[in-house]
């Protein structure tokens, strides 16, 4: 697959190797955007809600906005709605908690206040508010949440679907100060355990659409540790809720310099939509993979 000037990684990323010799076991050093930073983990207590057997601050890489991002500027919880008829897409539940912690000093305490964006195309393959995908105007599965005083942020949403050329993956976007130029930004992508995909994908509505070309051993994108942002999707215990629900750690260095990360569908901070995801088996987009 040919790789497009937006589909470059972000920053030196280290292999999982790499990582796991310098955590060294003890979970207290990360990668925050290009660097890395010894560290000792705050000792205030994380938020009950929070998986506590997992540590808070992890290594994780920055990886390309991609041509979709659109700054609908939707705060809302549950991303699965569509605003204009309160339609719900369909699809497996995936309740996702992101863990934002922020590194001071040589602690790493939670970040309140940053707004964590997420958005994903649907079951068929679809991003919204997108010209080629005739989405124009819709804002399914997308949407924004504030982090609380425990730097947590919280969305219902369906496990993405395929489209040709990428993996299965959901992008996200961290922000300190989204009405300013000069607030921090992070941006990255999530991806999903190939055993999850095939078990959610034999089922409806995911089902419909055999034929998926892009996994992620052959996902430009992925190929750069990816592993390392790979999500563990487990079975929500919450029987009358249902569906799954994973948690994603994130350290943020806030004295980096933000990185800019426009493409081809405008520049940082989005002016609408890209070239859109690929229709229900047809072709990848022109000018760049998402």
């Amino acid at each position: 697959m040919e790789l497009h000037d937006d589909d470059k990684p972000i920053g030196r990323v280290l292999t999982r190797r790499e990582v796991l010799t310098l955590l060294g076991g003890a979970g207290a050093a990360f990668i925050v955007g290009t660097g890395f930073k010894n560290l000792r983990i705050a000792q205030t207590p994380i938020a009950t809600a929070v998986d506590t057997s997992l540590p808070s601050c992890v290594v994780k890489p920055a990886k390309t906005e991609g041509p979709y991002f659109v700054d609908e500027m939707l705060n809302r919880s549950d991303i699965r709605i569509e605003p204009s008829d309160n339609s719900v897409k369909e699809g497996a539940l995936l309740q996702l908690v992101f863990q934002v912690m922020q590194t001071k000093g040589d602690t790493c305490e939670a970040l309140e206040g940053a707004q964590v964006d997420v958005w994903h195309c649907d079951a068929s393959g679809l991003y919204s508010d997108e010209s080629a995908n005739n989405t124009v105007g819709q804002k399914f599965l997308r949407g924004y949440q504030v982090t609380d005083k425990l730097g947590t942020a919280a969305f219902t949403t369906i496990y993405p679907g395929w489209y040709q050329g990428r993996t299965v993956h959901i992008h996200f976007k961290i922000r300190t100060d989204p009405a300013s130029s000069s607030g921090y930004e992070f941006t990255s992508q999530l991806f999903f355990d190939e055993k999850m995909t095939d078990t959610i994908y034999a089922t409806a509505p995911y089902s419909t659409r055999p034929g998926r070309n892009t996994m992620n051993a052959t996902d430009g994108i992925f190929a750069d540790d990816g592993d390392t942002l790979t999500l563990n999707v487990v079975k929500n215990d919450d029987e009358k809720v249902g569906g799954y629900k994973a948690t994603f750690y994130i350290a943020l260095d806030l004295s980096e310099t933000p990185v800019e990360t426009g493409t081809n569908g405008g520049p940082a901070g989005g002016q609408g939509g890209g070239p859109g995801g690929a229709p229900p088996n047809g072709t990848p987009p022109t000018t760049g993979n998402g």
